[in-house]
């Protein structure tokens, strides 16, 4: 099934994500560090889904912020969201990997679980170089990822609110992953888990430079609502990494 199929169907679900304690307590409060203040700068949120981070940092005072995603039902959810609450935020269906061009480049380009959707190295760096034309020179790009260490015999991340498991396919970027968000009902979602090298040579190639990964971190609010103890397996096999480089 394809991410646009996959996403389709998940739709609004995808909101309750942010509410399960891997989200709130550790992925979105690095994300939101590592990109840090966006006042006054335009933000092209890339697999946007229902509008999150675009939301997020229209509140934080970017001046103009466009999320795009290639399934229309995530669309939907988000341009829903925003006409309930209106920040300014556009929206619009499109695929990263034949991304149209725009009249203005942005300063700030955020890729979150983008690149596990290429099913090859080629559509991987088309990707990058697609993102890489659509920021300013020196702008940056932050990308939120599989980690390409997670060991899925360690720890698992179960107890945050996600499961991991491999389906036993493979395709040319690294292994095909099962992803379980433990709503109630679960939802599940297939996607690629890029090797480190494939992540480090497809930006280069695009013309990024300064590519830095950063670990997730759990927030101090993490730490008072569980417990420093709750946390030892994500530390021990953290299931996501990110990614900042410059344009």
């Amino acid at each position: 099934m394809s991410a646009r199929q996959q996403y389709d169907e998940i739709g609004e679900a995808y909101e309750g994500f942010k509410a399960l304690p891997l989200e709130q307590y550790a992925v979105v409060p690095s994300f939101l560090a590592m990109v840090g203040d966006v006042s006054w700068k335009s933000v092209l949120d890339l697999a946007s889904g229902t509008g999150f981070y675009s939301r997020e940092f229209g509140r934080r005072g970017a001046t103009d912020v466009l999320g795009i995603d290639i399934s229309g039902e995530m669309v939907a959810v988000a341009q829903q969201l925003e006409a309930a609450d209106p920040l300014g935020v556009r929206y619009e269906v499109g695929d990263v990997s034949e991304l149209r061009a725009f009249e203005q480049r942005f300063d700030v380009g955020l890729a979150v679980q983008l690149l596990s959707y290429a099913p090859d190295i080629a559509t991987t760096e088309r990707m990058c170089r697609n993102v890489h034309r659509s920021l300013r020179p020196g702008g940056e790009l932050f990308v939120l990822n599989q980690s390409p260490d997670f060991r899925f015999d360690g720890p698992s991340p179960d107890k945050y609110g996600f499961r991991s498991e491999l389906t036993g396919e493979e395709v040319e970027t690294g292994p095909q992953v099962r992803i379980t968000a433990l709503l109630d009902p679960p939802v599940s979602f297939v996607a690629n888990r890029p090797r480190r090298e494939v992540y480090d040579t497809c930006l280069k190639a695009a013309g990024f430079s300064e590519v830095t990964w950063v670990p997730v971190e759990v927030s101090e609010a993490g730490v008072r609502a569980f417990g420093a103890d709750h946390w030892a397996d994500l530390h021990a096999n953290p299931p996501l990494e990110m990614l900042r480089c410059r344009a």
